[in-house]
């Protein structure tokens, strides 16, 4: 084989600063609450951060209808529709919004393009909470487009007031695509100010785009129901080289390993660390120990939790 073996590790990789603050506000609001404390949906798209929560009393429900009448319950990062803030109000819950502000700023432009009266093409996955919670803005004037294929496919006249908006977890270059083939059919088409993939997500792609040349296996750390992970491995595939999602150190198939000099290894936004340094332990088992890295971009930006919950807990 000849070439040493070695891993070039992916920056930035694992948590993006929504979910640090997602992850914090559930770490506050503990402190605060204590336990059973009621968390709608998965905080993050991730099942070792899951994990650990409910070990310290967090209840993860499938719907704000599932927690007791007056208690807490926080929203996940993903964001809610209107609608599911009408249901808590209506249960009296006291909600606790972790919704990534990015998310938050889609939602503020969907409410902005539904007041001007245009459709609403949402590029992003049916089915997603975060395109539930976008969707659930303007319900009756929001399409979902999924692929090139369906926004070839809209059945509207190229002359409709239309405007597009994406989930920000969604692949740069396949999301580039959809928007060209938009552009291209309708006359009256806005967007959104600044690209909605969010900036954790882009990096993150092309922090794999840069490893992947010089890999011949890439892994990407993260969970089965992340997007922005599942994105990454959909990337590394697309430009050729045989690509893995590791849900954690148990998923790890040393057979990926045959005839592999060098493997790439990042991680999904909502990933810890943790479960990177568990593969890293893993691969320097098979002698892979020289670890080069790679950083494509600097991330600073910080999300703080609500001002009312770090009060709180300097008050405690």
């Amino acid at each position: 084989m000849g070439r040493k073996k070695k891993v070039i590790l992916a920056e930035p990789r694992s948590f993006c600063a929504g979910v640090r603050r997602a992850i914090s506000i559930i770490d506050l609001a503990l402190e605060r609450h204590g336990a059973p404390l009621y968390v709608r949906k998965e905080i993050v798209h991730n099942h070792y951060v899951v994990r650990q929560f409910e070990r310290r009393g967090v209840v993860f429900v499938d719907s704000e209808e599932e927690v007791p009448e007056g208690a807490v319950c926080v929203f996940s990062a993903h964001g809610v529709s209107p609608q599911v803030r009408h249901n808590a109000r209506a249960r009296r819950l006291d909600v606790i919004d972790a919704t990534c502000p990015l998310v938050s700023k889609v939602h503020q432009e969907a409410k902005r393009f539904a007041r001007e009266e245009r459709t609403l093409l949402l590029v992003g996955h049916a089915g997603h909470e975060e395109v539930e919670g976008t969707f659930g803005h303007a319900p009756d004037r929001t399409v979902i487009v999924e692929t090139v294929e369906d926004a070839e496919r809209l059945d509207l006249p190229a002359g409709t007031p239309v405007a597009y908006l994406t989930q920000t977890t969604l692949s740069v270059d396949e999301t580039r695509d959809i928007i060209e083939v938009l552009r291209r059919r309708f006359t009256d088409l806005r967007g959104p100010g600044t690209d909605d993939i969010c900036f954790a997500s882009q990096n993150r792609q092309d922090a794999v785009k840069q490893v992947v040349p010089r890999s011949d296996l890439m892994l990407v750390v993260g969970s089965r129901n992340s997007s922005n992970s599942l994105r990454m491995v959909e990337v590394a595939r697309r430009l050729g080289v045989p690509a893995h999602l590791v849900p954690d150190v148990t998923e790890f198939d040393e057979r990926w390993l045959e005839g592999v000099s060098v493997v790439g290894l990042s991680a999904g936004a909502s990933a810890p660390e943790i479960l990177v340094d568990q593969v890293l332990e893993r691969l320097a088992d098979f002698g892979y120990r020289d670890i080069e890295i790679e950083q494509v971009a600097q991330e600073d930006v910080v999300f703080h939790p609500p001002t009312h919950l770090i009060d709180t807990a300097k008050a405690g």
